[in-house]
């Protein structure tokens, strides 16, 4: 486990996101804070006013550690979530970040690796269709601590009911599309892709 001092000149303990391999639901163990989404570990640990990043070996992207301590510039930020600096400074003024990305002496956002790791749940969850309402109420409840699991999971649960429902919709749409190539690829095998529907103009129309 790898252990990251609170930032440089931030007066509070950082709390984070936890993401386990292969699960998109909400794990809070006895003094951890996080979600727990996609792939790779994410975990923020605290104890005893330290905060803690919790990362697979191997992980792309990751903040080497000669940067992790000055932090990284947010074209480089944007760079290594795949996201654009627009975007960036937008979840910070809609409120979706757990904790404030550092600043320097002349106002230059730095961010740390705990920033990286939420920022890709962010887009995630984005990507799969939470609204940005839900987002932030999701980020206001990692910020608040322990004690409301609960919430975060009831959260989840109702987004994954929702894509599980999209998702069989896509799959219906997509069912009549491979019907429809089927119907394609086997008149134009047999010669009569003339004989295939088509709307018919009346006489003189142009």
């Amino acid at each position: 486990m790898l252990e990251v001092n609170p930032r440089p000149g931030s007066g509070s303990a950082r709390r984070g996101a936890q993401e386990a391999h292969g699960h998109g639901d909400a794990q809070e163990t006895h003094g951890q804070n996080g979600a727990e989404e996609g792939r790779g570990q994410i975990g923020a640990q605290e104890a005893g006013g330290r905060s803690g990043v919790q990362e697979a070996g191997g992980r792309s992207g990751a903040v080497p550690d000669g940067a992790e301590q000055e932090g990284l510039s947010i074209a480089e930020a944007a760079r290594r979530t795949g996201v654009s600096v627009h975007t960036l400074r937008y979840y910070e003024r809609a409120g979706l970040v757990v904790t404030p990305v550092d600043r320097t002496a002349g106002g230059r956002r730095r961010y740390r690796q705990l920033d990286l790791d939420w920022i890709k749940v962010c887009t995630k969850l984005r990507a799969t269709g939470m609204p940005i309402k839900a987002i932030r109420r999701y980020a206001e409840l990692v910020a608040a601590g322990r004690g409301n699991e609960e919430d975060r999971l009831a959260l989840l649960e109702a987004h994954r009911a929702d894509v599980i429902a999209r998702l069989a919709g896509l799959q219906e749409n997509l069912t009549l599309i491979d019907r429809k190539i089927g119907v394609y690829r086997g008149r134009l095998a047999a010669g009569d892709a003339d004989r295939l529907w088509a709307p018919q103009r009346p006489p003189g129309s142009r």
